[in-house]
């Protein structure tokens, strides 16, 4: 049986991912199908479903960083958005409880997009990040509620439990790096669910929970990373046996409809409330397309309230306007930024006046060598310009490694290379080179385009991971390619050639 869910889930997850979407619709698609076909969910299909739920609320824990959440545009769009989506759910929905989560956006689509299109560290992937984290925290506040039993005094003893923080950072720290890791965080995650089910509290919480208590460890990223794929492998059997309780027989079609037309309107609120808050255009709109979708924490909340009786409609229905609406969400939010330079000269239109929190630069301040990017290599190579005489200034679209070379004395400026408004405003008279130290492709050839379009004449160079890139980046104007990981290697030898030589000359001057 077991085998039959896996290959139904991997084959349409495959076909979902094939067509751009997100896999989690093929996953759902999987459920829904063997339901048809007569399957059902079993005791071990649920409680891998739990802890897949369980695994997403501690990974949720262990990003939680309070100056993120405390941030004002974050805290007032998220809020508000929050608010204003509520209450046009509500008419349709009928329940306050489920219009708010019907609010959530996709934490697991907004996190993979991000991902894949390398815009975590962005501005506008920090404040979606931001206002998923906010949501996912009013959603366990809602599973707290509806999903709690009778509390027990023992209750009282969580006001010590942040006392564990210091056992558990030296558990952390002996943990390594390797599956041990893995194990750690699993435990934790259960560990949390069922303690605060013993005392009657909702599980989620208690996985987000001990998820925060490490929130902001040197190794908490390391261990988020680590349970990725565990997470998303037991997430897998919380669609499926979504799809496999409800199948598709019991879907309202007056209800489905109407969210899904309700769930155009998420984009473009998020969008109004971002320029309301004073920030650009780009940054709104981009930040507000990843975000245009219904979340899977609102099918959890619906487990919920389906289990206190309280759901106004099926879960079927609710089921699927959730994989639909990112079926949706998903096509616009992949070519967020292609779309928006079609629409810029008429969203500009609605830009606030004046500076802007994310205003990028417009001039270079006499640099000779703009390096974009300014990770690893880009940082070497702005120290080794400056060691040779030149003047470079640094670009990056990452606020905090902004801030950390400039607390090293670097000029380093925050800007997005994938904002054309940046490229057609930037001076880059006497500029000698651009360096292009992006990780992502797509990035680089945008950037590329741009810098020739506005007639640069002098060197442009970039880094390239594969040789397949290779092509496409001089076609897009790049005059020097830099492969790092195959160079890296020509160099490492280089060195050790020049230290044999060192210390056969060494040997032969004793002998």
């Amino acid at each position: 049986m077991e085998a039959l869910w896996v290959a139904a889930a991997f084959a349409l997850g495959l076909l979902a991912n094939r067509l751009g979407l997100p896999p989690l619709v093929g996953y759902l698609g999987a459920g829904f199908g063997l339901h048809t076909l007569g399957f059902r969910e079993t005791e071990f299909l649920a409680h891998a479903a739990e802890m897949g739920v369980l695994l997403l609320l501690f990974s949720v824990g262990l990003k939680l960083r309070l100056k993120d959440l405390l941030e004002a545009r974050v805290l007032g769009v998220g809020g508000l958005s929050l608010l204003l989506f509520s209450l046009l759910a509500l008419p349709l929905v009928g329940l306050f409880p489920l219009a708010l989560a019907l609010g959530f956006s996709s934490t697991v689509m907004v996190l993979k997009l991000l991902e894949d299109k390398r815009e975590l560290t962005a501005y506008h992937g920090r404040l979606a990040i931001g206002i998923l984290i906010l949501q996912d925290l009013v959603a366990v506040g809602l599973l707290a509620l509806y999903g709690a039993k009778a509390v027990s005094p023992w209750a009282l003893l969580l006001l010590f439990f942040p006392l564990l923080r210091f056992l558990l950072a030296w558990l952390l720290e002996k943990s390594g790096h390797d599956e041990l890791l893995v194990l750690f965080g699993l435990g934790l995650a259960l560990l949390g669910g069922e303690g605060f089910r013993q005392l009657g509290l909702s599980p989620e919480l208690g996985a987000l929970f001990m998820g925060a208590l490490l929130s902001g460890h040197a190794k908490g990223a390391e261990m988020a990373k680590a349970l990725w794929s565990l997470k998303e492998a037991f997430l897998v059997a919380f669609f499926l046996e979504i799809g496999m309780k409800q199948g598709l027989a019991d879907v309202e079609v007056g209800p489905l409809f109407g969210l899904l037309l309700l769930s155009l309107l998420k984009a473009p609120l998020f969008f109004l409330l971002f320029l309301l808050l004073g920030l650009r255009a780009r940054t709104g709109f981009v930040a507000g397309v990843y975000l245009g979708n219904y979340s899977e924490f609102a099918l959890i909340v619906g487990v919920a309230l389906e289990r206190a009786g309280l759901l106004p409609l099926g879960l079927a229905t609710l089921a699927l306007t959730v994989a639909l609406s990112m079926v949706l969400s998903a096509p616009p939010a992949r070519h967020s930024h292609s779309l928006y330079r079609r629409l810029e000269p008429l969203l500009l239109r609605l830009e606030r006046r004046g500076p802007h929190p994310d205003q990028e630069p417009q001039g270079l301040d006499g640099a000779t060598a703009l390096i974009v990017g300014m990770g690893r290599t880009g940082g070497a190579v702005y120290r080794i310009l400056e060691a040779r005489g030149e003047r470079p200034v640094g670009l990056d679209a990452d606020p905090e490694k902004v801030e950390r070379h400039r607390a090293k004395g670097r000029r380093v400026l925050y800007g997005d290379a994938e904002d054309p408004e940046l490229w057609e405003r930037l001076d880059l008279s006497g500029l000698k080179a651009v360096v292009l130290a992006l990780p992502d492709l797509e990035a680089k050839l945008l950037a590329a385009r741009w810098i020739k379009e506005r007639g640069f004449g002098g060197l442009v160079a970039a880094t390239s991971f594969h040789l397949e890139e290779d092509p496409a980046l001089k076609a897009a104007g790049v005059d020097l390619l830099f492969h790092p990981l195959r160079e890296a290697g020509e160099r490492l030898a280089e060195r050790v050639l020049e230290e044999l030589a060192i210390m056969d000359g060494v040997s032969h001057g004793r002998s």
